[in-house]
């Protein structure tokens, strides 16, 4: 299968491989068969959908928005650092990381003191009290 590195192409679940988003190339081609991938805000239903520089892509990864700008288009799956130089990203993880711990903390409690079954260390505290 040639690739269209002459044109300034290549598919869309190769190039994520090689920026290293997705562990291999089969995960890459499942989320984009998925329509879970937008290239420059249209959605993709297709692995097999060409992409060039300068594109924006919009994609989940775990629990985050990646929105990263294609800047090189790449030949090979290479080392992190070679693989960072063919993006610009465009939502850091961190920010998103940080928004994500803010709302566990102010998130309220799964249920009221008190409400449903007792819970194990609530069930010992009860068993201590009689005297079982």
């Amino acid at each position: 299968m040639a690739e269209n590195l002459e044109t300034g192409q290549i598919r869309l679940d190769k190039w994520l491989w090689h920026a290293r988003f997705f562990k291999s190339r089969s995960i890459a081609s499942t989320v984009c068969k998925a329509r879970k991938v937008r290239v420059d805000g249209t959605v993709v239903s297709k692995a097999s959908a060409t992409v060039k520089a300068g594109q924006v892509l919009t994609f989940p990864q775990g629990p985050h928005i990646r929105v990263v700008k294609i800047l090189a288009l790449g030949t090979r799956r290479g080392p992190a650092a070679e693989a960072q130089t063919l993006y610009d990203d465009l939502s850091p993880i961190e920010d998103q990381k940080k928004e994500l711990a803010e709302e566990k903390r102010t998130a309220p409690a799964l249920r009221d003191a008190g409400a449903g079954r007792p819970t194990k260390a609530e069930r010992r505290a009860i068993d201590k009290l009689m005297d079982r």
